[in-house]
């Protein structure tokens, strides 16, 4: 197993007793212009449904004090597992063809919610969801594998580790 390696541009501290909303986010796939979006490109066209799943928690809106909500983001932070370097032609190549190639699990603040394709989840289950979810992080295996071991598994795996509501992504719309 590798090490799991975590990108983390921001830390959340919370304290004990708040409760955290618990959300899934899709994006789609993008890639750099050139010869990784012309790959992109050619899954589309493939009908494949690439889409980047993520985690957002959220701390409840009592713990966020108002006049610094707007500001800061209102605490939101984002998890997320995609390969190392997803803009390589190559990285992207060996990815869609279902080869394994090195990932990576960002951590990071957001603003506000995506205005579409997010869903809210549950509560989470812990008093400090960020520290949770820092441990299941480290527990998790960055060799990424497409359809196998992905952003659409890894954000399963965190929300059923954090909530405990289990196969949440088959039933999003």
């Amino acid at each position: 197993m590798a090490a799991a390696r975590i990108i983390i541009s921001c830390r959340s501290s919370s304290s004990s007793g708040d409760q955290y909303q618990v959300f899934v986010a899709a994006v789609p796939l993008r890639a750099a212009k050139g010869p990784a979006q012309l790959a992109m490109s050619t899954a589309y066209s493939l009908n494949l449904n690439l889409q980047h799943f993520m985690v957002i928690i959220k701390p409840s809106s009592s713990r966020i004090p108002s006049n610094n909500h707007q500001a800061e983001g209102g605490g939101m932070m984002v998890y997320d597992f995609q390969p190392e370097d997803p803009e390589n032609i190559w990285v992207a190549a060996s990815a869609l063809s279902g080869r394994e190639v090195s990932g990576v699990i960002l951590v990071r603040k957001l603003k506000k919610l995506p205005n579409r394709k997010c869903w809210f989840v549950s509560y989470a289950k812990q008093n400090d969801t960020h520290a949770a979810a820092t441990i299941f992080n480290q527990k998790w295996e960055t060799k990424l594998t497409i359809g196998h071991h992905d952003c659409r598994h890894y954000s399963q795996g965190l929300v059923e580790y954090l909530t405990g509501e289990k196969v949440v992504l088959d039933h999003l719309h």
